[in-house]
């Protein structure tokens, strides 16, 4: 008899429950990172085609108790409701899907989530009228540099305006301004794409084999780099005691106020040179002892200080940079960031 699916199949499938398997383990010896892994695990759950183990583990985060809830319930409302529809559950996936845009969240990423869902189930019109209420929400037409978490929100918009046959607004302008695509998103997003992948004219067939490379490229872009380029942050108590305990580490920190000032304009050097999605870690003494001691090297390495600050990252521990207009200053003064160290910016 042969088997329903190649072997290969159900390698990459035991792989992705194996992955799970581990996060979970790992969930419960870091319960602060407890949310972020067991996010990924329900990802690799999805992969692997158990869909109802990662509804169960969606479950878990939002019913955590009071003691330790959920930092981002809407965005795990709009996975559970993504992952429900996909395994025959559209009802109830429906009634979340309202629930998350009733809640018009600030986080642009449960928005892209829920349109994303309704756009795969051929609802263009909901999905539409979903990354516009978001558009409307978190980027006002005459937004000069959209944060880098906000561009699937306008390429989402910019992909099912193009399926309706709409004409382009001042969202799309901006979508197609902000891209770096070497093919414009009027190509990538060209619902007769599919019919060139039947044709006979090798030409039309290089043009779209030339289209999937970019969005290989742009994909790749996106999954290459799925937490900010974070830098590392010490409050000033922290950073106080870090010293007292390594005082060779005086050398990379000679005061507070120079290592504050240090990491705005690393930030904005950055920023300058074309580096999206960036964003600020803060550490504490406890955390970074306890990295060196799994990484087997002494708190005074300073080579280990950029290592921390990438796994806090990895943990979903940045906070993006620079902060929105009217947010206090990342350095917890209390000040708006205009105001303090985003003066002049």
């Amino acid at each position: 008899m042969r088997p329903d699916k190649p072997a290969a199949a159900d390698h990459v499938e035991a792989d992705h429950i194996a992955e799970a398997a581990r996060l979970e383990r790992t969930a419960g010896l870091y319960p602060e990172d407890a949310e972020q892994l067991l996010l990924q695990a329900a990802a690799h759950l999805e992969l692997a085609g158990a869909r109802d183990r990662a509804t169960a583990l969606y479950d878990r985060l939002l019913s955590a108790d009071a003691e330790h809830p959920p930092a981002s319930p809407v965005m795990i409302r709009a996975l559970k409701a993504s992952n429900l529809w996909e395994y025959g559950h559209e009802a109830e996936a429906r009634a979340i899907i309202d629930g998350v845009r009733a809640t018009a969240p600030r986080d642009p990423a449960p928005w892209v989530i829920v349109a994303e869902s309704l756009e795969s189930h051929d609802e263009l019109e909901q999905a539409h009228a979903t990354f516009t209420e978001a558009a409307a929400l978190l980027l006002p037409p005459e937004t000069p540099d959209p944060p880098y978490a906000t561009h699937p929100l306008l390429f989402g918009r910019h992909r099912v305006r193009r399926m309706l046959g709409m004409d382009h607004d001042a969202w799309d302008a901006l979508a197609d301004r902000i891209s770096t695509s070497p093919v414009p998103l009027d190509e990538l997003h060209d619902p007769k794409r599919t019919w060139s992948l039947g044709s006979e004219n090798p030409a039309e067939l290089r043009a779209e084999i030339t289209r999937l490379q970019a969005e290989l490229g742009s994909y790749r872009q996106a999954l290459s780099r799925p937490f900010p380029v974070a830098i590392l942050h010490w409050p000033a108590p922290e950073l106080t005691e870090l010293l007292t305990a390594y005082p060779s580490l005086t050398a990379e920190y000679p005061s507070h106020e120079e290592h504050l000032a240090t990491i705005e304009s690393s930030l904005r050097e950055l920023s300058a040179s074309g580096t999206p999605n960036l964003g600020i870690v803060t550490g504490t003494v406890p955390s970074y002892e306890a990295f060196a001691a799994s990484e087997g090297t002494s708190p005074e390495e300073p080579s280990l200080l950029p290592q921390y600050a990438t796994t806090l990252a990895a943990r979903g521990r940045a906070a993006g940079w620079p902060p929105e207009r009217g947010a206090e200053c990342w350095c917890g003064s209390g000040a708006g960031y205009g105001e303090c160290h985003g003066a002049g910016a």
